[in-house]
């Protein structure tokens, strides 16, 4: 297998920090590698020192003669008043790359909604990303390198950049590393990964998938040696500890061997978990959109332009809903609606008396008045003591558990990196102790660590939950069913992400009829597994295989729930006067009403937990 370039030895160091420490790599002709790692931990600088364009503190680089790169970085170097068809296409005459197949099916897929005349100075940040994407696609390069191309990207756009990229070239031509927080891409792309940390670069083979389940084997062997190794210092510290004097007869050799055992012990790692905080109480009623029709008015004629249209959405206590959407298509003004903040003109919204929400918005403006703050007078604005897991605890310690140093406390938020705020924010967010979460992105400037830490915490949120990413692999871990807004309007899609994506391209290409025949089959293929009549368990496709996980998961939080309840029925029944018989009679028939709903729910999930495995 040839390689197209490598490095040898290279080390780097920036003021602040050691970069890499002797990395060694290479790249060959087929390689698709993904790149992940912390962010700050040279992954972007990897890219550039391969593409040549950042020079290492010592060791090399070395590229095949003749082989070209292209490189994506995070920020773009258009002119502001070049067209986007010169962005784009330079000054190359339009019968050469509009004869191309590539090239069309580049601009069809990025920025067919982007004016081919227009100024790259007024174009929206998104669609300025897409602009020079769509500018390297169309090169002829042998190796591409990509430092998160799915920033601001919608998810039917990630998708079709996963489709060209796994066919752009022919097995065993070409090379691919990319670098992004989005690990479905990651596994749809990449067929080996590189991990950044600590000054070097591990290489794994297989997708995310794989690499995260070879990385938990590696950290269980060095946990493994790790406790031997503290075994054998504590017997050497209990050894010279024997009192000052019984110390200094000891063999010197010895003495020397358990300093050595201590003095390269790294620091405890930060505990990156949050558990659930307490919410308050939620009632029955939480909200109802109704037939709602929301838009704006056109400032220049008055008229009313409808974004959404005649939508309902019924949203109870401890559900868990994904809202799908092209950018534009209307994800934030039906947000509006839900929080009472943008008054449908024709149907109505109600909203529970006890509803409180938490919102993370997009931009993060929930942090705006306190830029000039540091962290800890941020915190000081809080209760001092939360309870969590039956322990008392305080916001200071909670932030150290995201990922914090106490150091880092006495940070300026206005100095704090987008992915550090977005940590922070979402943290006030919970301290807020809402009960309604709406989560408006919040994986954007996370790495993959980073989010599954985030999963974790909105795994055990008591409350009803909101959400709205791109990130096709959060949202089909934390939520449990999936709306969507298309062509202005909102409708169920049962087949989660895959059937909004058929939805999508049947509304592109007018063949609604199409995707409504897909549905029905796999309907009917749904029906006939449950009947017997289809393939076994064991033959499950990844969709029916993704629903189930998520029936699973659904049913564990909701039995969960109802446990809780119960548990506070059991402790009311205590309370009532043991002369008072109706009270009794009736809290006892609530006691036996939740337990009957709980054996239910237990059926249940048995029933899909073994249909999962099979």
């Amino acid at each position: 297998m040839a390689i197209l370039l490598g490095c040898d030895s290279v080390e780097l160091e920036f003021p602040t920090k050691h970069i890499f420490d002797d990395v060694t790599l290479g790249v060959n002709e087929g390689d698709r590698i993904g790149i992940v790692g912390r962010n700050g931990d040279g992954k972007s600088t990897l890219l550039s020192v391969l593409a040549g364009e950042l020079e290492p503190d010592d060791g090399r680089v070395t590229h095949r003669r003749g082989v070209t790169v292209g490189l994506l970085g995070q920020k773009d170097a258009l002119d502001d008043n070049a067209t986007v068809h010169h962005a784009v296409v330079g000054d190359a005459p339009e019968y050469e790359w509009a004869s191309s197949p590539r090239v069309r099916s580049v601009l069809d897929g990025l920025i067919a909604d982007v004016e081919w005349e227009g100024k790259v100075g007024e174009l929206s940040g998104g669609q300025r990303r897409r602009v020079d994407l769509a500018r390297l696609l169309i090169g002829d390069y042998d190796v591409l390198m990509l430092d998160e191309p799915t920033n601001h990207l919608d998810i039917r756009t990630i998708n079709w950049l996963a489709a060209h990229l796994k066919t752009r070239w022919a097995a065993g031509v070409g090379a691919l590393l990319v670098v992004t927080h989005d690990r479905w891409f990651l596994d749809e792309v990449c067929t080996s990964m590189w991990e950044v940390h600590d000054g070097r670069v591990d290489p794994f083979e297989g997708g995310y998938s794989a690499y995260i389940l070879q990385r938990v084997e590696r950290d269980r062997l060095a946990a493994a040696a790790e406790d031997r190794r503290r075994n054998m210092a504590r017997k050497e510290l209990a050894w010279l500890s024997r009192g000052a004097q019984a110390r200094s007869t000891k063999p010197k050799f010895r003495v020397e061997a358990a300093r050595a055992l201590i003095a390269d012990v790294p620091p405890v790692r930060n505990e990156l978990e949050l558990k659930r905080l307490a919410v308050s109480r939620l009632g029955k009623q939480v909200i109802d959109v109704i037939d709602a029709t929301a838009g704006y008015s056109d400032e220049e004629t008055g008229a009313f332009r409808p974004v959404v249209s005649d939508a309902t959405w019924l949203i109870g206590a401890g559900d868990r809903f994904g809202l799908l959407g092209e950018n534009g298509a209307g994800k934030s003004t039906l947000l509006q609606v839900i929080q009472g903040k943008l008054a449908p003109v024709r149907g109505r919204v109600k909203i529970g008396a006890t509803v409180r929400f938490g919102i993370l918005s997009q931009q993060l403006d929930e942090l705006a008045p306190y830029m000039d703050q540091t962290i800890r007078e941020v915190l000081s604005h809080y209760k001092r003591l939360y309870i969590v897991d039956g322990k008392e605890t305080s916001p200071e310690k909670l932030l150290e558990r995201l990922g914090f140093t106490t150091q880092q406390l006495w940070s300026r938020i206005g100095d704090l990196s987008g992915g550090q705020r977005r940590r922070l924010s979402l943290l006030l967010t919970i301290l807020d102790e809402p009960n309604v979460l709406i989560l408006d992105e919040p994986g954007n400037d996370l790495d993959t660590d980073m989010l599954a830490i985030v999963e974790d915490l909105l795994d055990g949120w008591p409350g009803t939950l909101i959400l709205v990413t791109h990130d096709r692999y959060l949202m089909e871990r934390v939520t449990d069913s999936q709306y969507a807004i298309i062509d202005g309007r909102l409708r169920h899609v049962a087949g989660g992400v895959d059937e909004y994506l058929r939805l999508v391209a049947a509304a592109h290409d007018g063949t609604e009829g199409a995707a409504r025949a897909g549905r029905t089959a796999d309907a009917a293929a749904s029906a006939a597994e449950s009947s017997g009549a289809g393939p076994q368990p064991s033959g499950l496709s990844n969709a029916e295989r993704q629903r189930l996980r998520r029936e699973v998961s659904s049913l564990e939080r909701k039995m969960e729930s109802r446990r809780a309840k119960l548990e506070e029925l059991e402790a009311a029944l205590t309370q009532i006067d043991p002369t008072d018989y109706t009270a009794l009679v009736a809290k006892q028939a609530e006691i036996d009403a939740e337990r009957a709903e709980i054996d239910g729910l237990e059926t249940a999930w048995l029933e899909a937990s073994e249909q999962l495995e099979g």
